[in-house]
């Protein structure tokens, strides 16, 4: 990645968390500056929390301390409730801004205005801790999704094919061997055939205590007819061949533009994500990955790609079946709506010509461990062969 891409990336990050914080800073200074002891409190408070995310990922990168730990957890936890703090607050200005062009406030507020602003601040403070809990409790929760298609080709033998998909579980300091171990567990309780990722299971950080049980754990999957993955783009900021070495000794086959005939009855086809790019490797044309593998267009088809972008290409090229991830549905409304702006599929399943669509929201968190937008999944999709 350019030096000057990752400076004008992190400058841009960096004036819109500066500017968010500052108007919540203003906005409750308005109103408690006046309170003495709580508002030194809220001074106090509002600095080590805004400071929590960018010191914690710091000193993460050097050791995994019990300090950096409760810095990082912290400062996740902190985003989500800036985002929800900073749009309640903003709601009420709009409120403010609307009363002083047609007023409809009633004499209970105008008579004290100070008051009333007090217990706007405070009431606004609740709701948000309110929607960051439930989000939280949200995401905890594993959802199995499940679904069946078919698809028109014949498949050896097989008369169907149960496969499990899981993406983006983000492991690392926030997210812990402890979920994932759940996740297998609930993956093998239900017993499919083919286990395939679509990317994003590690992320930038794994603590080194982490490593060996990430890899153990993935080496208790069970499915007959193996597991795969693609990387994804967090697989690349972390540092790719350390990752992809965690998941190899995990007993994970690792799909780069490749393409994989399995038991003699369908292909699994794994592209490299386009993180790739960015990092000056290559990314070989659909086409040629399918001429390179003497892919048997006869037989079904499955695609993994990380980043449900172009979804016109594997239509184009016979793809029975593409499984992605990458885009959380947002993760926190309304980043949800704005997704749906740049993916064709943000989430769900879609179908164009023969070719089927799925789109997992995830199965971990990236950042704050909260969903508001979507939920956490794994999908058992049945495919039904001619």
């Amino acid at each position: 990645m350019k030096a000057s891409s990752a400076i004008l990336f992190f400058a841009i990050v960096l004036s819109i968390y500066g500017g968010i914080n500052f108007y919540i800073f203003r906005r409750g200074w308005q109103v408690l500056s006046r309170m003495g002891m709580p508002a030194a409190v809220y001074v106090v408070l509002v600095f080590l929390l805004v400071l929590a995310f960018p010191l914690g990922r710091f000193a993460e990168r050097g050791d995994h301390s019990l300090a950096a730990h409760v810095l990082l957890h912290a400062g996740v936890f902190y985003l989500a409730f800036m985002v929800y703090f900073s749009l309640g607050v903003l709601f009420v200005d709009v409120l403010r801004l609307a009363n002083r062009l047609l007023p409809f406030f009633p004499q209970a507020i105008t008579r004290h205005p100070q008051r009333a602003a007090q217990w706007a601040f405070f009431v606004v403070i609740g709701v948000t801790f309110l929607i960051v809990a439930g989000g939280f409790l949200n995401a905890r929760h594993l959802r199995v999704r499940k679904l069946s298609l078919t698809v028109d080709k014949k498949a050896g033998e097989l008369r169907s094919l149960d496969i499990l998909l899981a993406s983006d579980i983000h492991m690392g300091v926030i997210v812990r061997n402890s979920r994932l171990k759940r996740i297998v567990e609930k993956i093998n309780a239900l017993e499919p055939d083919l286990v395939l990722f679509a990317g994003d299971i590690v992320d930038e950080s794994v603590p080194q205590a982490e490593e060996e049980k990430m890899v153990e754990t993935l080496r208790s999957l069970r499915a007959p007819y193996g597991v795969f993955s693609v990387t994804g783009n967090h697989e690349y900021y972390g540092g790719l061949q350390k990752n992809l070495e965690y998941l190899r000794r995990g007993n994970v086959t690792v799909l780069q533009d490749e393409a994989v005939e399995v038991a003699g009855s369908f292909y699994v086809i794994g592209r490299k994500d386009r993180t790739a790019l960015r990092f000056g490797e290559g990314r070989l044309p659909f086409r040629r990955i399918l001429e390179e593998g003497r892919v048997d267009s006869r037989l079904p088809l499955f695609l993994l790609d990380h980043q449900p972008l172009h979804l016109e290409e594997a239509e184009g090229c016979g793809i029975d079946v593409q499984l992605s991830g990458h885009t959380h549905n947002g993760q926190l409304f309304p980043l949800s709506l704005i997704n749906k702006l740049f993916y064709e599929l943000n989430w769900g399943y879609k179908k164009r010509g023969n070719t089927h669509y799925y789109v997992s929201c995830g199965a971990g968190t990236w950042g704050p461990p909260v969903r508001t937008a979507g939920v956490s999944e794994i999908i058992l999709l049945q495919a039904v062969f001619k």
